[in-house]
């Protein structure tokens, strides 16, 4: 990851693709990015993923010179996927052990036990595969699902009890809000359409 220190950020990584991808004549930084390094941005921050340290590294390259040779001053961090952790650990530079510490007490906090019950709206019509969708996704996180069930006229206030690590918890629950909202939308499609 690259954070540029400039006034207007977007567009200088806009622009900052474009050549290391050779769509604005960057040819040699181009040249210099293997074609199987992803190169997106978010913001002013610049973000390069490779499966291997020597397409990385390459990539690397090109983008400090490509920069240095604008005047731009960057900050860079390399991180790896840790499957086991289910996050991105940073690996250079190292982390500072104000940075390892923090990065504990947050592992420790998210395996912390807990219990929490969370509620939303599902279509009469959906219902079923929405409750479904998400003890499929509770069973995934290894997390314990119960459903309370208040029924409405034309909707179902669905409860889900789950019983796991905090942090699995809370995957669960940024899962149930995006489940539940295309839900919604699906039922809502449903009703409206022409038979």
């Amino acid at each position: 990851m690259a954070e540029l220190d400039v006034a207007d950020a977007r567009r200088t990584v806009d622009d900052l693709i474009g050549r290391l991808r050779g769509a604005d004549g960057g040819q040699e930084a181009a040249a210099a990015v293997p074609d199987d390094v992803v190169i997106t941005h978010d913001g002013k921050l610049l973000f390069a993923y490779a499966s291997t340290e020597e397409m990385l590294a390459s990539a690397r390259t090109a983008i400090e010179d490509l920069l240095r040779s604008d005047g731009i001053s960057v900050s860079m961090r390399v991180s790896r996927w840790d499957d086991e952790r289910d996050a991105w650990l940073q690996i250079d530079p190292p982390p500072t052990e104000e940075q390892r510490q923090a990065q504990a007490a947050a592992e420790r906090d998210a395996e912390t036990m807990e219990t929490r019950t969370m509620v939303a709206s599902a279509g009469r019509w959906v219902r079923a595969s929405f409750e479904q969708t998400m003890l499929d996704w509770a069973a995934k996180l290894g997390l314990e699902c119960t459903i309370i069930e208040h029924p409405h006229l034309l909707t179902t206030q669905v409860g889900f009890t789950v019983t796991g690590p905090k942090g699995k918890i809370d995957e669960f629950s940024r899962g149930l809000k995006a489940e539940g909202a295309v839900m919604m939308r699906g039922e809502s499609t449903v009703m409206l359409s022409p038979l």
